[in-house]
């Protein structure tokens, strides 16, 4: 085995390593992702019920301080 097919073969390692590398690198950012959205969309669900409870809460706090 000579020099330059040493070389080759060293190349094409450290070239599946790299591609390996981008896989994982991607795949991560994919569920960071995924996982950002669903956050994204079970704040946006609970947005309108505390909105309710703070409106309610106020509506309850101005009846208190006009009632007595």
């Amino acid at each position: 085995m000579g020099i330059k097919d040493q070389f080759q073969n060293k190349a094409e390692d450290l070239r599946n390593k790299a591609q390996d590398a981008m896989g994982n690198a991607k795949e991560e950012a994919s569920e960071r992702s995924s996982q950002a959205k669903e956050k994204a969309k079970d704040r946006r669900s609970e947005t309108p019920d505390e909105a309710q409870r703070a409106a309610q809460e106020a509506q309850d706090k101005f009846n208190q301080d006009y009632d007595a």
